[in-house]
């Protein structure tokens, strides 16, 4: 579902059978450092991008100090400059292991998210716990253009900066679609998605875009690292004087994840999709 390799995986709970726990388990929770898969990008030092991994939760739900059952959805940002990632398997038993514990209130419930994540992520978060019926989780459409009806051609093998095709006149646009496709690393299940770019620089030819999101059809990596990926690429082919880019993959497991990379250091993720 979501990052990388921790050298060993021996605590990787992806692809197991594991039971659900009883009780607050904060030792569930599975750090993924990001440098792994950002050294096989060239990345190092120095980050091209900023931005975050936005993380919605909506399977939250703890006992008030009376017993009582309480449902929220959990809204997470994640620095994309954190020297980890959170397994997404593991925050979801983690998140479900305070089912049956009872937590004064909704403040309670957020500072130790915060910490608990915090100390996995090596980094500092931001936690909001909003009610279900919140208008924040209202879903929009993305701006621009969409590339669906495009012929994208044959199939490339696999995402390549290559099949993007540019010109020299330089633009400004946004672009979406929603034929992301990609492969989890460990279990090979498919991982669906909207991919969105908003840029300013050489044109690029939009059917050749369209083929290059749909290579990463049989493409096998995790969410963020996909998004850094194109980040990349894109950065690599239009020379942008900006570029945001963002992935809303569908929830799985009552989590969405959607990785958000920019140039811009004030940027800032777009909301939910209606398909999430």
């Amino acid at each position: 579902m979501n990052s990388g390799s921790k050298g060993s995986d021996s605590g990787l709970l992806l692809g197991k059978q594991v039971p659900v726990a009883d009780e607050y388990s904060p030792h569930l929770l599975y750090p993924i450092p990001r440098s792994t898969a950002r050294a096989q990008l060239g990345i190092g030092g120095t980050l091209p991008f900023h931005g975050c991994d936005l993380w919605h939760a909506y399977e939250l739900s703890w006992l008030d100090s009376a017993g009582k059952p309480q449902v929220r959805v959990g809204r997470f940002l994640i620095p994309a400059d954190s020297p980890n990632m959170v397994e997404s398997k593991s925050f979801k038993l983690y998140l479900n292991s305070l089912n049956n514990t009872r937590y004064p209130s909704d403040a309670a419930v957020a500072d130790l998210l915060q910490a608990d994540l915090g100390r996995v992520l090596g980094s500092v978060l931001t936690v909001e716990i909003l009610p279900v019926d919140d208008p924040a989780f209202a879903g929009k459409t993305p701006g621009g253009l969409c590339l669906d009806s495009l012929d994208p051609g044959e199939s490339a093998a696999a995402p390549d900066a290559s099949l993007l095709a540019c010109g020299t006149q330089v633009v400004e646009e946004q672009l979406y679609s929603h034929l992301l496709r990609s492969l989890c690393p460990v279990t090979g299940q498919p991982d669906w998605a909207t991919l969105w770019i908003d840029y300013r620089g050489r044109a690029i030819d939009h059917a050749s875009l369209l083929r290059y999101i749909v290579a990463f059809r049989r493409h096998q990596e995790y969410h963020e690292q996909c998004v850094e990926r194109m980040f990349v690429d894109l950065n690599e082919r239009l020379q942008p004087g900006k570029l945001s880019i963002q992935a809303f993959y569908t929830r799985r497991g009552g989590l969405d994840i959607n990785p958000f990379r920019s140039t811009d250091a004030t940027g800032t993720p777009r909301p939910r999709m209606n398909r999430q």
